[in-house]
């Protein structure tokens, strides 16, 4: 596959059995070939968009001491800043060139878990960053809930059965800033070749080269939206689940041609995490005599553990 397929969201929530249809075959076979879709039909406005691309942009152009103050220590950057350099890929020494902010989830009716996910940081300078943030937290959860719906479908689960385990999940919204490149990077990459930790990914901001995702054939394929579209894949706890029926991809962000050094590129990806209990262990109609079960029992608590310290975001 030489690119990455498009799908329309529109068609799954339409209320026509047809385009319901087409639409879990589109994304359950592009799941199943490449792992990336690019997604139109979704909630986000273009109002909320371009809302949310002026607050990031105003807080990564704060003075650098302000965002210092919003680096949280002790909790592997769950909440708040994580300044330049400081996240890098799994068996990577060298940091990404990339300075982010995560927003994480707004628990509803939940006192136990309220008291388990560190609390969201609200910056003080800008007095609608937090707001337009939690908003577009809403809506791309909401998205990834109906993608799901249909990957369930896709698997022959029933249509809920991904609702309880993301309600209240673990996700994380991140905006990324990739600043200027000033001199010639050693050995380092915008974000080196990895696969996501999570269910699945949905990236606002692949409007232009950078991103690239890895083939079965093992070649590199720019993976361009377009501005209406999300960019989204599948992640690594997906992948175990289904026991690689759904395909994990590797993709990295390369750094552009040396003309276009002194430009930041901005992406703004929404991580969907179930909560932590949840088992990963290989559904049983995705184990066969030709597909052999290739993971370990585990819950995605323990492997977003174990993946947070080979990230070094986390000590042992």
């Amino acid at each position: 596959m030489s690119s990455v397929p498009s799908v329309n969201l529109q068609d799954f929530v339409s209320g026509d059995a047809k385009r319901k249809e087409k639409f879990i075959k589109e994304i359950g076979s592009a799941f199943e070939d490449i792992g990336f879709v690019a997604l139109s039909g979704h909630f986000l406005s273009d109002e909320l968009v371009e809302d949310l691309y002026k607050e990031i942009k105003g807080f990564f152009n704060l003075p650098q001491e302000v965002k210092d103050g919003y680096e949280i220590e002790g909790i592997g950057g769950q909440r708040g800043y994580t300044s330049f350099g400081k996240e890098h890929a799994k068996g990577k020494k060298e940091g990404d060139l990339k300075e982010f902010w995560h927003f994480g989830q707004y628990v509803e009716d939940n006192p136990a878990l309220e008291e388990e996910y560190p609390e969201n940081v609200t910056v003080n300078e800008l007095s609608t960053f937090n707001e337009v943030g939690k908003e577009t937290y809403k809506m791309l959860e909401k998205t990834a809930k109906y993608v799901l719906r249909a990957l369930a479908l896709h698997l022959n689960l029933e249509e809920t059965y991904f609702d309880d385990y993301i309600k209240n999940g673990n996700s994380i919204l991140r905006p990324i800033h990739y600043p200027p490149i000033e001199t010639e990077p050693k050995n380092a990459v915008r974000a080196a070749a990895h696969g996501d930790i999570n269910l699945i990914t949905l990236l606002m901001g692949a409007h232009g080269k950078g991103l690239q995702v890895k083939n079965h054939a093992d070649e590199w394929v720019d993976a361009i939206a377009q501005p209406d579209e999300l960019m989204i894949n599948v992640g690594d706890m997906l992948s175990r689940l289904t026991n690689n029926k759904l395909k994990s991809t590797i993709h990295q962000v390369v750094n552009p041609p040396k003309e276009l050094w002194g430009t930041s590129r901005y992406s703004v990806p929404f991580f969907m995490h179930p909560v932590g209990d949840m088992s990963l262990n290989c559904l049983e109609n995705c184990i066969d005599d030709e597909n052999p079960k290739l993971y370990e029992d585990t819950t995605a608590g323990e492997f977003l553990h174990e993946r947070l310290i080979e990230l070094g975001l986390i000590k042992k």
